[in-house]
Order: structure tokens, then C-alpha cells, then sequence
């Protein structure tokens, strides 16, 4: 496809795949009813000199995972370049932002209104953790999820994180789109 693939597109995968089947993380409140949303524009956060933009990756549910690396790395460059419009930045319905980028090892990430749910990443640091008895080294990394709470109860927070986590630990799924 001419594209490498990068972190930041396993997560957006696998957080489309999971608003699929937890539909609340990715609604909104209008007014006095809550919409669901049938499509996924997934925020990004991008760093730039003068600090974070959120650039929406639209129609993310119909997308390769080639093709969603390759507008993170459109908008990457347009960031680069200060050359992000204010119509990359509107219409995101979940957003994911990686403070692991800038060292942090956990944080509670703001919601993007009127957006129920946004994803955070955190810093990759090798843990001891305990397989089949044994204490081995992995990398393991925190993902914090801050959420609408009128929308989003603690079952469906912790079953999208649970979603997310399997997808992320079995990529060929993503790949495969299974």
C-alpha cells in the first residue's frame, strides 16, 4: 500500500472496532436526547510547537488500516507545517490522545465536547508481570478513558477498554478486519 504502519493506527482501529459494539462511548448529548452515532470520526491528537490540535480522521469505520496511517501522517505533516484547517478539526466523535509521547506514565485526559468518551495513551515501560507463574518482563503501557457518565456507565467504560486491550493484543484481527 506504500504506507508503513504506525502505533497511533492500531489504536484507531481498534478503537472503531470497539465503538462498534459499545455504540455509547461514541454518541452525544443534543439538547435532551443522546445520539448515537453511525459513523466514527476519530480525533487525533497532534502535538505542535504551540501545543495539541485535534484533527478528525472522518469516516474511520470505512477505512483500511493503511489508509487510516495514512492521514495520521497527512495530518502529521499539515501539523508540521501549521497548515491544519479548521475543518480538520471539527466533527470528532471519540477522540485519542498519546501523552506517552511527552513521558507521561498515566493522566486523566479531557473530554472534547460534545464528544462522550476520549482515549488516553500513556508512556511504554517494561513491568514485571506474572505469566503462567513465572515473573517475566513486558511492555506494558495505561490507557486512561474519561467519559460521559450521563451517557457511559462503568460496565460499558471497562468492556471498551476490555475490547480495545484484546484487538491490541491480537493485531492480526486489525489487519485481517475479523
Amino acid at each position: 500500500y506504500g504506507v508503513g504502519l504506525g502505533f497511533m493506527g492500531f489504536f484507531v482501529k481498534a478503537c472503531v472496532q470497539a465503538l462498534r459494539e459499545i455504540p455509547e462511548v461514541n454518541a452525544r448529548i443534543d439538547g435532551t436526547d443522546i445520539v448515537y452515532n453511525d459513523f466514527v470520526n476519530m480525533g487525533v491528537a497532534v502535538g505542535t510547537e504551540k501545543g495539541l490540535i485535534v484533527p478528525v480522521i472522518k469516516g474511520a469505520e470505512k477505512m483500511s488500516l493503511a489508509n487510516i496511517e495514512g492521514a495520521i501522517r497527512e495530518f502529521a505533516v499539515k501539523a508540521k507545517g501549521n497548515k491544519i484547517s479548521p475543518n480538520d478539526m471539527s466533527g470528532g466523535t471519540f477522540t485519542i490522545s498519546n501523552g506517552g509521547t511527552y513521558g507521561s506514565l498515566m493522566s486523566t485526559p479531557i473530554l472534547n465536547a460534545p464528544q462522550s468518551g476520549i482515549l488516553g495513551m500513556h508512556k511504554i515501560e517494561e513491568r514485571a508481570v506474572v505469566v503462567n507463574k513465572q515473573i517475566v518482563i513486558r511492555p506494558m503501557m495505561y490507557l486512561a478513558l474519561s467519559y460521559d457518565h450521563r451517557i457511559i456507565d462503568g460496565k460499558g467504560a471497562v468492556t471498551f477498554l476490555v475490547k480495545v486491550k484484546e484487538l491490541l493484543e491480537d493485531p492480526s484481527r486489525l489487519l485481517l478486519e475479523i
